[in-house]
């Protein structure tokens, strides 16, 4: 790439011989005009000089003609003329031809579209994140940076997928790249090494892939932060051994919620109100049963199933096509799709089942079967491919387990508010009996829509009205401050899940009483409007004056000084 980054002498190197043809038969067809001789005038030839010669091989070698000048020829020079015509016509023909063939040429569309994604990254400006990998994953990535406001650069391996991006309605211009995002070359190209490149977000289906992308990301860019996906336990231990700040696994994720599920129904319950789409309703379903499980398939996915019941002490029946007996699991040899081997499984005693094989329509046949063999059966889907969608929507399993959905989101959860992934370390942490009094509080507040999550930093910049009142000393507590702007009676749609201070002094769910001190960031969740109206309180010093006092501030600065001079004075009074 770094050699053809100059498009004008690769096109030099391509067309040489075409040029140097039609430069040498140029010159002949001149030379030959120069000594052909003319008209003969006082019995002395004449000759054409080398300017007009030229000038004539010129507009007739590209078919414009104005005739012949400066006089008219004889027949020698018409003769030349003649074979300057065909010598001309061979060589343009050659010419053109390896224009079109040089046009037509991978290595030159390669150059063209490098040189023109170099120079679209040079020009940002506003911070960026470079995403690494554009299929179903990174497109749900692109959509909510969009969103955010924030741009993307994307590099792709994948030609086809690359020219999605022009399908898909973005604010604002994607640059991409269809190039091996594991090239350092590369990703210095894309922005790794560029002042306003925030992020970088591996999410390519290849590890050793990622794993190169985070090892360069060290490397070149210590100071970016960089956001891998992991399906393999060593390349997570890899990537962790040189500090990749944030590593994520579909399956262990999912692993770890359906353990918490089987441990905790009430803390899954919360986590996913939060953790969900906004805007979406979370529906009422029924928890993961404990009892007898069958895990179909003992891949990756398999593994962690099996990995994370185990931990619940929730007896496991594996059914497989190459059993690996452990001494600890009853195995099954078949792949589940069969009613015969889904029976020596115990599917009809059995309380769930984990359709976890590669194949979409493998796991879609499993459950099919099964729910037929067992009406009460809780199942668990996989869905691999974002284009089955239709047809898993349409069994309606208890949970439908999408890799590029789980690793969309959780990464969206990691961008828009990096306060959510302590709190909800938090919150794992806590007891049943507490995340299924917060769920009932919370959801009796905001209802069982999802919430927007968003997070709040009170400082000069993001929060300047209520910064100067604390540092001034005023005391504010999270009560006062979660008031409608329009009416300071109401409270606002939205609650205070985390509190972030500088001195490490952390308070999950605090109280409404808890003061605000400057530097403080706010975990709040909520309705897009009212957090939309807790930017606007914290920022505008009107709308603060009004929240905390009741007293509406006349706009603009002669008003003000205006009614500074109708104030009337308070009283003296003695100390």
């Amino acid at each position: 790439m770094a050699r053809h980054h100059s498009i004008f002498f690769l096109i030099m190197r391509r067309l040489r011989a075409p040029l140097i043809l039609l430069i040498v038969l140029f010159a002949i067809s001149v030379l030959g005009l120069t000594l052909a001789p003319g008209p003969v005038v006082d019995g002395t030839p004449t000759y054409l000089s080398f300017f007009h010669a030229f000038y004539f091989i010129s507009y007739t070698a590209t078919t414009i003609g104005f005739g012949e000048i400066p006089y008219t020829f004889s027949d020698q020079q018409r003769l030349w003329v003649v074979i300057s015509i065909y010598l001309s016509v061979i060589g343009w023909a050659y010419t053109l031809g390896s224009v079109f063939s040089l046009l037509a040429d991978r290595s030159l569309r390669q150059a063209i579209a490098m040189q023109a994604f170099v120079r679209a990254v040079r020009r940002l400006r506003e911070p960026f994140y470079l995403v690494c990998g554009y299929g179903e994953t990174g497109r749900l990535i692109c959509q909510a940076l969009d969103r955010m406001g924030l741009r993307a650069v994307v590099v792709e391996m994948d030609e086809n997928k690359v020219g999605e991006l022009d399908l898909h309605a973005y604010a604002a211009d994607v640059p991409a790249l269809c190039a091996d995002a594991g090239n350092p070359e590369t990703l210095k190209f894309a922005g790794l090494t560029h002042p306003s490149c925030i992020g970088v977000i591996a999410l390519t289906n290849d590890d050793p892939t990622n794993l190169s992308i985070a090892i360069s990301a060290r490397l070149l860019a210590p100071r970016v932060p960089a956001l891998c996906r992991a399906e393999h336990v060593a390349t997570a231990d890899n990537m962790a051994s040189f500090g990749t700040r944030h590593i994520i696994n579909p399956f262990e994720h999912f692993s770890e919620t359906l353990a918490l599920s089987l441990h905790a129904p009430k803390a899954s319950q919360l986590l996913g109100w939060l953790t969900g789409v906004p805007g979406t309703e979370v529906e009422q379903r029924r928890d993961p049963p404990r009892g007898h499980w069958i895990v179909c398939g003992h891949g990756r996915f398999g593994r962690q199933m099996v990995s994370a019941m185990d931990s619940e002490a929730v007896p496991v029946t594996i059914i497989d096509l190459d059993p690996k007996p452990d001494g600890v699991h009853r195995w099954v040899q078949g792949d589940g799709t069969g009613a015969e081997s889904l029976r020596k499984a115990g599917v009809e005693t059995a309380t769930g089942i984990v359709c976890g094989t590669s194949s979409d329509a493998d796991n879609l046949s499993i459950a099919v079967t099964a729910r037929e063999l067992n009406r009460e059966l809780f199942v668990i889907l996989r869905q691999n491919h974002e284009s089955n969608r239709a047809l898993f929507d349409a069994y309606d399993a208890d949970i439908t387990v999408v890799p590029s959905r789980v690793i969309g989101h959780e990464c969206i959860a990691i961008l828009s508010t990096p306060l959510l992934v302590p709190f909800l370390d938090e919150v794992r942490a806590r007891d049943e009996d507490w995340c299924g009094t917060q769920l009932e509080r919370l959801t009796d507040r905001l209802g069982w829509t999802v919430p927007e999550i968003r997070s709040e930093r009170i400082n000069l910049s993001r929060a300047p009205a209520l910064y100067r009142r604390l540092m001034k000393g005023q005391t504010i507590t999270l009560d006062t401050l979660l008031r409608s702007p329009s009416d300071r009676t109401r409270r606002l749609d939205c609650e205070v899940l985390f509190l972030d201070r500088d001195d490490d002094d952390h308070v999950l769910m605090p109280a409404p009483e808890t003061t605000i001190r400057a530097g403080d960031e706010l975990l709040l969740a909520g309705s897009r409007a009212a957090l939309n109206d807790i930017g606007l309180i914290i920022a505008n010093e009107h709308t603060l004056a009004y929240i905390l006092t009741g007293e509406d501030l006349p706009g603009g600065w002669i008003w003000e000084k205006l009614a500074r001079r109708n104030r009337p004075r308070p009283n003296p009074q003695l100390p």
